[in-house]
């Protein structure tokens, strides 16, 4: 599938349109769906097809953020053969305490995968608190940047933004 292809198909399983709250507590009329594309292992495959060519190498461990980005890291360890890391928004309250999940993060480089970006807030929060249990962290990559400033504000935070679409791209290949 080329990547044309792969924009229609997400855009076709996982593209909403309403009235939705996104996280970052914006009002959206559209919305993508991420667990849409996300359970259907094919396309799951095909997204992580994708990003292996447009990733960094320069890095030793995989961090999927709770709950989206962990299908997306699950398939690129896999593929990659590097180990992954699952990151709870916050570290739970009972057994060991941890916020990621895995193996141990201190020293090593980290790259960050979620699924979609809109402000880039939970990835910022997520990497100040794996950057204190000493992660080394300098990039993130994600499905869908929904261009609401998330790019920059993570570009401030020290980290930068790899994605595989825009929302722009995506519904300019959906539409042709």
């Amino acid at each position: 599938m080329n990547k044309e292809e792969l924009a229609k198909e997400i855009f076709n399983v996982s593209y909403l349109t309403g009235k939705f709250v996104l996280r970052s507590g914006a009002v959206s009329n559209e919305y993508f769906d991420k667990y849409q594309f996300e359970c259907q292992p094919l396309l799951l495959n095909e997204i992580a097809n994708h990003l292996l060519q447009i990733i960094p190498t320069d890095f030793e461990i995989l961090a999927g953020l709770e709950t989206g980005g962990i299908p997306i890291a699950t398939v690129l360890s896999i593929k990659l053969g590097k180990a992954q890391v699952f990151v709870r928004k916050k570290a739970k309250e009972y057994g060991t305490k941890k916020l990621a999940e895995g193996i141990k993060i201190s020293g090593m480089k980290v790259l960050v995968v979620e699924d979609v970006v809109t402000s880039g807030g939970q990835i910022i929060k997520s990497v100040e608190d794996l950057r204190k249990e000493g992660a080394v962290i300098n990039s993130a990559v994600c499905v869908i940047d929904r261009e609401a400033g998330g790019k920059e504000n993570l570009s401030n935070a020290g980290i930068q933004l790899i994605s595989l679409f825009t929302l722009t791209e995506i519904k300019n290949f959906s539409v042709k």
